[in-house]
């Protein structure tokens, strides 16, 4: 199961305030600003910013591709 379009529609990160990038297959949010990923565990997207995951170049670099790849969006403009 996916979270809810309007739900993605207005998640934001809590620390910036910025778009996050939604992977469902990792289920995961991801700030690529910031380079921080939030856990999405039983379809409720867990974000708590000490609860985030702080993400290195290397995996940055891979989640920015496959968003471009596979299509993902920002969950909304800024």
């Amino acid at each position: 199961m996916s979270l809810d379009p309007q739900l993605l529609e207005i998640l934001a990160c809590p620390d910036d305030k910025g778009p996050l990038l939604y992977f469902e297959d990792e289920s995961s949010l991801y700030n690529p600003r910031l380079k921080r990923r939030y856990a999405v565990r039983d379809d409720i997207p867990i974000m708590l910013i000490d609860e985030a995951e702080a993400i290195g170049e290397t995996e940055h670099a891979r989640l920015v591709a496959k968003a471009e790849a596979d299509g993902v969006t920002p969950t909304f403009e800024a």
